[in-house]
């Protein structure tokens, strides 16, 4: 059994109607949930991601794709997620992995899926390959179609902390601000608010300066979580 199809007779033996209906009513998702809560979840993907490690990258870039695109539960997009995350694949985390991410997180289109993307396998290829992943993430922050390959970019350095290139932050967060194609959306607004707030931790100091320099584009809610534990 291959490591998509015990997925999903994990999947199909589990989960709760009921607690799918209300996830699926919060999550405001077309896909269907099976009714897992993230700790059950984590208990069936373990051993099943322990079991089906891959040493071909491209099967392994295959089984992601296999579950996100012909998913019939979300619980099936967190599956190939933790597929992309898990340690034993940990080496195909490099600049070649980013247009599949880019790939999973256009079609995704929500924040459950998209930060997950953002700030872990994108974050790290980022972190481990800092010349080649800043081109394509500066690219991400100017992105035509997708708020959400512009907000892959604001939050890909969430945990970098005293790592965290500064310059490359002014850039995706300046390319989003209130007057420009994004701005005014309430995900980007609260991405830059996130960003800021997450490396005011490392660097006060920044936080504030850019928010003062910034003041009269940037939102008044990006601007409260930026100084949310400043003030």
């Amino acid at each position: 059994m291959t490591y998509v199809s015990a997925v999903r007779a994990a999947l199909a033996r589990s989960g709760d109607p009921e607690r799918a209906a209300r996830q699926q009513a919060y999550m405001k998702s077309a896909l269907p949930f099976v009714g897992l809560g993230s700790p059950a979840l984590e208990a069936l993907l373990g051993p099943l991601l322990v079991e089906h490690r891959f040493v071909d990258r491209a099967q392994w870039e295959a089984a992601v794709l296999e579950l996100w695109e012909d998913a019939t539960s979300r619980e099936e997009w967190y599956a190939a997620i933790a597929l992309v995350r898990h340690r034993a694949h940990r080496q195909w985390l490099d600049p070649d992995v980013l247009p599949l991410l880019e790939r999973l997180v256009r079609s995704g289109a929500w924040w459950d899926v998209v930060d997950e993307i953002a700030v872990h396998p994108v974050g790290q290829v980022l972190l481990d390959h800092r010349e080649e992943a800043t081109r394509v993430v500066d690219a991400w922050s100017v992105d035509r179609d997708s708020l959400w390959v512009r907000r892959t970019a604001v939050l890909a350095q969430l945990r970098h902390g005293e790592r965290t290139d500064t310059a490359l932050l002014a850039r995706v967060l300046v390319a989003n601000l209130d007057d420009t194609a994004y701005g005014t959306d309430f995900f980007i607004r609260k991405a830059l608010g996130w960003a800021l707030r997450q490396h005011a931790r490392t660097d006060p100091s920044w936080v504030r300066t850019f928010v003062r320099t910034h003041a009269d584009r940037l939102s008044g809610l990006s601007r409260r979580e930026a100084l949310k534990h400043l003030d």
